[in-house]
């Protein structure tokens, strides 16, 4: 485990497998952390070999929980590119998942020295609609947050599963929460949008039952599609190998 402050009293904490540059940077997805859901695929044959950081958000995992965080995409994707900074990295090939996904999108954006290229695990890319009861973000921000601390939290914690409530347990309640919120409005302009606008190689993996919507659109950008089988929403614990594959075989360098 490594740490660096990115504030005073405030740190961003990570693990670490060393290898060779560009150095790959591993985010998670709402409530999770990311050596729970990256270590065996960085441990795969075809990944081994180059710096890779799992990195936790602030809020979750093993990072800190400041109470005056806002926990906006913006914020986090702030907040990793004063890490990178900090830590000495530039220009690395960004993997996110889900949320992580969204983060990725926007730290290349707003902080695109930071970033040489993305790998998207079916990422959010657009504002949805909250609703009570819908898994995930959707579900969590259709509370209100002084209900959500009170009781919705329990009430989500019990209904996702035994795998998503091992790392959701470690997550900060309102960073949980605001997360979520932030999550479902998206950015202005949208995370799609500025999707389509970067420059740098993007990748957008997807289970091959779930295509994205704007398949069209994001092709015609440039963002490389790739189908993995066998997989739902967490494409790199349901299939190891094919995300491995996936990632391995794509051209990334700039």
């Amino acid at each position: 485990m490594r740490a660096v402050e990115i504030r005073p009293g405030v740190r961003i904490r990570w693990v670490e497998v060393p290898g060779a540059s560009p150095a790959r940077v591993y985010l998670h997805g709402l409530g999770a952390s990311s050596a729970p859901y990256y270590a065996e695929a960085v441990a795969h044959p075809l990944l081994t070999g180059r710096r890779s950081l799992m990195m936790d958000m602030l809020g979750f995992g093993i990072s800190d929980r400041p109470a005056g965080f806002a926990y906006s995409l913006e914020g986090h994707a702030d907040a990793l590119a004063v890490a990178l900074a900090k830590i000495g990295l530039r220009r690395s090939e960004i993997i996110g998942h889900s949320m992580g996904g969204a983060v990725a999108i926007v730290l290349a954006a707003r902080h695109p020295e930071m970033v040489r290229s993305l790998v998207l695990v079916d990422p959010h890319v657009d504002p949805a609609k909250p609703a009570l009861g819908a898994p995930g973000s959707r579900g969590i921000a259709a509370y209100g947050e002084a209900d959500f601390l009170s009781h919705g939290y329990e009430r989500v914690l019990r209904d996702v599963g035994p795998h998503w409530a091992a790392t959701m347990r470690m997550a900060g309640r309102e960073a949980l929460y605001r997360s979520a919120v932030d999550l479902v409005r998206g950015t202005s302009p949208t995370m799609r949008k500025l999707l389509l606008e970067l420059e740098i190689p993007r990748v957008f993996l997807h289970p091959e039952e779930a295509p994205p919507s704007g398949a069209r659109e994001l092709t015609t950008a440039g963002v490389q599609l790739v189908s993995v089988p066998n997989t739902g929403h967490n494409i790199m614990i349901d299939n190891v190998e094919g995300f491995a594959r996936a990632v391995a075989q794509q051209r990334l360098s700039v």
